[in-house]
């Protein structure tokens, strides 16, 4: 038996970054995992391996559409799928070796397995038992289902499926319009597939901003990609190499069929908290299945805490890594901080959306007094050189103080130009700090400027 300040149980995000953290602060530390790799979900089947497919699709969409405009002329390049996968997994290895190495650097035990928790203090990995003051799940989610839709990875498949499949299918059908059915959804639409995508709302992307909304579909049905909306999906039935899937219409409560290869069950996720005998402890639970923490992250036993998708909030990555930091703090006795009202989002299709803070519809609900400031990329002399026209900024400040509240855009590099208008938010700042603050040109980000200049006078290229 070993003994630990700190067991963090799961490697994604969340717990590698909380494990230096609590590390750097001094901490005796270990982490739990029973993959092969370290880097959990997002690494492994995740984020990495899903933008390294998103980066090569893309480029062979530029090959094909944007090069011979430039001048680049010769014949577009033929897709060697297998290649294709060798490159993230190559990707995924990088990165995994990467997280391995900084565990070594920060003295951190990898403690390799799947972990349970007998009772507060202890840690079970295997047939070992190892103590610890302070024990921090951070096991993250899984794909859920559908009532009706039985998942094989291999006709039927998840985004884990969906990440290796044997070929390019020629129909795909993605049932679910958020973000990781549109990115892979992209991602085989570039590669030659018909892909439907089936969605039960109205809109897609649910929660994010109606005219993004509006303008991201219209995009993605240009790039080929068809939508199916408010429709109800009631069954898949799968043979070995076709699947055969049924959906209502909720306006008119009319059933349809439609084949297709493969089918991406793509309705979210939930909270991954199998085997950790959380039961058995008597660990308070919300009606969603994620695991009750306060504001300090601890359950409602004393010394275990909670991070990342297990508990409330959105399910990204960066969010668990904010609170890993936050928790390894506040276990070493210092005051953690995460600014829930400071999270971006981002969607890394092409173009990329990116949204932070409240939307319009937030602010209407709320009565909150708000003005928009809003640029077009096609004022942008960068964007319209790159061929990166379309899309938006769009910011929203206060009406009587000029504070930014929110910021949304779709556009090129709108998952990097989004992080100015969070530190903006952090300090506070108005529409107009931002405004008056020199940005490079030609940049994309002039465009994030040109939108805060519109909360004011208005923009200077629109």
């Amino acid at each position: 038996m070993a003994s630990y300040d700190v067991i963090i149980i799961g490697s994604g995000p969340g717990g590698y970054v909380c494990a230096i953290r609590c590390a750097q602060r001094g901490l005796k530390t270990a982490i739990v995992e029973g993959r092969e790799t370290l880097g959990g979900t997002c690494l492994n089947v995740g984020c990495i391996p899903s933008k390294a497919l998103l980066h090569a699709s893309h480029m062979l969409h530029e090959a094909e559409h944007n090069f011979a405009t430039m001048g680049l002329k010769g014949k577009s390049p033929s897709v060697d799928w297998k290649q294709m996968l060798t490159y993230k997994e190559d990707t995924i290895g990088q990165n995994t070796k990467g997280v391995e190495f900084l565990m070594k650097k920060n003295k951190v035990d990898w403690l390799k397995g799947w972990g349970s928790i007998p009772a507060p203090g202890q840690v079970k990995v295997g047939d070992e038992v190892h103590e610890a003051k302070s024990i921090i799940v951070a096991s993250g989610s899984e794909p859920s289902s559908l009532p009706g839709v039985e998942v094989d990875e291999k006709v039927v498949v998840t985004s884990t499926g969906a990440l290796e499949l044997g070929k390019v299918p020629k129909k795909m059908v993605v049932i679910g319009a958020g973000v990781i059915g549109l990115e892979l959804g992209s991602v085989y639409a570039r590669l030659g597939a018909e892909v439907q995508v089936i969605e039960f709302l109205d809109a897609i992307t649910p929660g994010m901003d109606a005219e993004v909304q509006r303008q991201f579909q219209r995009l993605l049905t240009k790039q080929g990609l068809s939508f199916t909306m408010g429709a109800a999906v009631q069954s898949v039935a799968a043979t070995k190499t076709k699947a055969k899937v049924t959906y209502k219409l909720r306006k008119d409560d009319s059933e349809h069929t439609v084949d297709a290869d493969i089918v991406l069950v793509a309705t979210g996720r939930k909270p991954y908290t199998d085997g950790l005998g959380l039961d058995a402890l008597g660990i308070e639970m919300t009606k969603r299945g994620q695991i009750a923490a306060d504001a300090h992250w601890q359950t409602n036993v004393p010394g275990i805490y909670a991070i990342g998708d297990v508990i409330e909030g959105p399910m990204l990555a960066h969010k668990a890594e904010d609170e890993g930091m936050a928790v390894a703090d506040t276990v070493a006795g210092k005051h953690g901080h995460v600014n829930y009202g400071v999270i971006p989002g981002v969607i890394y299709t092409h173009p990329e959306v990116a949204n932070v803070g409240h939307t319009e519809q937030d602010l209407k609900e709320s009565g909150t007094a708000y003005k928009v400031g809003k640029f077009s990329f096609m004022g942008n002399g960068r964007a319209k050189a790159n061929f990166a026209g379309d899309g938006f900024v769009k910011i929203l400040a206060d009406a009587e103080t000029d504070r930014i509240l929110g910021a949304h855009i779709i556009g090129p590099a709108a998952g990097d130009l989004i992080h100015e208008v969070c530190v903006a938010m952090e300090f506070g700042a108005s529409a107009e700090d931002l405004a008056l603050t020199c940005h490079a040109h030609p940049t994309y980000s002039e465009a994030v400027r040109e939108a805060a200049l519109a909360c004011g006078l208005g923009p200077i290229h629109s």
